[in-house]
């Protein structure tokens, strides 16, 4: 059995994380989305609600599951044993960061290999950080976000 690992801390969850994940479900026989606390982001939705979510967009994917991870990827990985690691690459711009990590990674796990991925053209631009932005100022997100992310990113802001 081919096992990945989708990692990210998807706050919340887009459908760019939705098209990798779903592309990537179709070469391998089951891909884990990893969620992860990123100690240099604040999140808007706790890991809890984060998991909660990825499972309720995913559920029509019978090879997809979703896990909180703490710890190093690579470790996690292994302990599952996933022999990739899936990245997205948005831009030229996501390119430097990603190609260090998974030098490292390879450098810390040499049989797990790194596999990069593009979205899909209409999901390109997007992230999280740039969803909740546009979200607090009532700007339309509903083409990026499932309908329950959507109705929960709503509630939070309102909360805020």
């Amino acid at each position: 059995m081919t096992k990945a690992v989708y990692p990210g801390s998807f706050d919340p969850i887009t459908h760019g994380h939705s098209d990798l994940v779903e592309r990537a479900a179709l070469q391998f026989d089951h891909v884990v989305v990893a969620i992860a606390n990123n100690i240099n982001k604040k999140t808007t939705f706790s890991i809890e609600e984060r998991v909660e979510l990825a499972n309720e967009v995913f559920a029509h994917c019978t090879n997809v599951s979703v896990e909180p991870v703490q710890g190093l990827i690579v470790d996690f990985a292994e302990q599952i044993n996933a022999s990739a690691i899936i990245r997205g690459l948005r831009a030229v711009s996501d390119f430097e960061f990603e190609f260090q990590m998974a030098s490292m990674n390879r450098n810390l796990k040499p049989a797990i290999e790194t596999l990069f991925m593009t979205p899909s053209e209409h999901y390109a631009s997007i992230s999280s950080s740039l969803v909740k932005e546009v979200a607090r100022f009532n700007g339309d997100v509903s083409g990026f976000l499932h309908p329950l992310v959507l109705e929960r990113l709503k509630e939070k802001l309102a909360q805020a």
